[in-house]
Formats: C-alpha cells, structure tokens, sequence
C-alpha cells in the first residue's frame, strides 16, 4: 500500500508551490492528500480534514511561510498531526519557504528549508525519503581484519599486538622455523589492511616485551622472529594440548629415554617447531640438557632428577 500524505499549507501558497509539490509526490507513487482533489461542496470540513486526511496520513508535510504561520486552520492541522505524531508515530516534515517563524512544537524537528520554488529536486528527494524511510547510507562493509580477527587475551597485550605475536607464531607452527619476513606477514589475510607504521609500533612493542626480535638486513625489509617466551605465551593461549603435549614429551624422554627431537616428533605426533619449543622451555627450567646441530638436530645428553618430580613421571 502506499504511503498516504497529508499537506497541511495556506491556500496562498497552493499555486506557487502546494499542487506541483503533491503533483511529484503521486508520481512518486506516494498518495498526496490535497484538500483541491479530495474535497467537493458539501463535504465537512472537519471529517475530511482531519478525519480523512491527517487520521488516514502515514506522514504529515507541513508546508510553513509567512503566509501559513498565523492561518487558524493551518494552527489546527499542527496541532492535530502532531498528537497524531506523539500518540502513532506519525512523521511530522516541516517545509519552510519563507523566512518565517517556526512553530514551537516543530522547533525540534529538522525541517526542509526550499527557497527557489522552481528548482527543490534535492529538497524534494530528502522529503520522498523521509516519507518512505528510504536512507542513501552506504552498507555496512566488514572491519579490517586486524580488528575482526578472533585474539585471546596473552599477557595483557593490546589486541593488534596479540593478533601480530599470534600470525608470527602461527607461521612457526605451519612451516617449522622461527622466522617471517615484513612482507609476509604484513601480506598475511589478518594484517593486509593494517598500516605500515601500525605494524611496526606494535612489533616495536612486542620486542620491547621480549616476544620476538626483528631483524633487519640494512635494508626495508627485515624479519620477525618470535621467541620462546613469545612462543610460549601464544601456546599456552592458544594451544589446548599445550600442557598435555608437554608432558608427553617429559614422559617419553624419563620413562622411554627417548632423546633426538625427531624420535620425539615420531612418538608424540606434533610438530617439529613445538616439540623443539618444548625441548628448550624444559632446558631454560632446568630439567635437561640439549646439545644442537646444525641440521636441526636436537639430542637430550643430561636429565636432571626434577623433571620426574616436576612431571609426575
């Protein structure tokens, strides 16, 4: 159904803007009650008025100037459409021509100022939308990936330093080195749309924390390596089997002396990148000793009495 509007005016103002104003209004396919169209000899005037035109109106356009202001009927329809307004949610749109005064009771509502009656396209586009609800608002877009992307909290961190340890160490996991260079992560689905500068003040952060060391050859690009303490951090965040994995690797080095980390790799089913990461946190806590080649080989020589007491093995 269409949306019915009323149009409250002085019979001044009819000619020199009311008909053409209604006139685009129903070739807009909005319904424009006009009291020219809708009243004929011997109607009441105060049935179709307000009965008829403002009950029915889904919208009230009032059409102000000097000429209107001080019109009793036109008092009246104010007066009506906006209990109409309080009591049904009636859209109450107040057009000014002149410079005149504004009712009080419209003081508070925005109102469409038109002051060249012979070209108000634009004026007459914000009325059809404001008839039809009809907003120029552009979509909602998606947020930049640095902001929507899921983090959970790690040592306090700021969320964008959190997302950045976590893209660095997840790289760690996937491809089994420490390292990734400025392209990469910054290229990264997560941090594509993060600035530059953004990027670099947060691993400037995250180095200050001692979670990971950047390195740079001279030149603009550098590399970002997380680490152990970073690592650590983002696996007991982020890994649900940290512990669990951890305390294999203990029990298969006590109970089933295994020691090279790829034996280790074969035995527990993780990666090469987390059982190295395990050997060194157990090493930094005094449990064991490591002796690395430079093949990645990694051999556990000496195991101190307290990792079977630290472990329960």
């Amino acid at each position: 159904m269409p949306p019915k509007v009323f149009i409250s005016h002085a019979s001044e103002d009819k000619d020199r803007f009311v008909i053409d104003f209604a006139g685009r209004l129903q070739a807009q396919g909005i319904d424009a009650w006009l009291d020219r169209w809708e009243m004929l000899p011997g109607d009441s005037l105060v049935d179709k008025l307000f009965e008829e035109g403002i009950h029915s109106a889904t919208a009230v356009v009032i059409v102000l100037s000097t000429n209107s202001v001080d019109k009793p009927w036109v008092r009246e329809e104010i007066n009506a459409a906006f209990v109409k307004h309080v009591d049904g949610g009636t859209k109450l749109i107040p057009i000014v021509l002149d410079d005149c005064r504004v009712p009080a009771c419209l003081a508070s509502t925005l109102w469409e100022r038109i002051s060249d009656l012979t070209a108000y396209e634009q004026s007459f586009e914000r009325i059809v939308a404001a008839i039809t609800g009809v907003r120029d608002k552009p979509p909602l877009g998606t947020l930049p990936g640095y902001v929507s992307a899921p983090t959970i909290t790690m040592q306090g961190l700021a969320p964008v330093d959190n997302l950045v340890l976590k893209i660095v160490c997840e790289h760690a996991l996937r491809n089994g080195y420490a390292s990734i260079d400025r392209d990469e992560l910054h290229q990264s689905e997560a941090l594509s749309s993060l600035p530059q500068q953004e990027l670099a003040d947060s691993l400037g952060v995250l180095e200050s924390e001692g979670l990971v060391h950047v390195e740079s050859p001279g030149g603009p690009s550098y590399f970002v390596q997380v680490t152990t303490e970073g690592f650590e951090q983002f696996a007991q965040a982020y890994l649900p089997d940290y512990e669990s994995t951890t305390q294999a690797v203990a029990s298969a080095i006590l109970n089933e002396h295994v020691e090279s980390n790829s034996d280790l790799q074969a035995k527990i089913g993780k990666g090469q990148f987390l059982i190295n990461h395990i050997l060194d946190v157990l090493e930094g806590q005094g449990y064991i000793q490591l002796e690395k080649f430079g093949d990645g080989r990694i051999s556990v020589y000496s195991v101190s009495v307290t990792l079977r007491r630290a472990f329960g093995a």
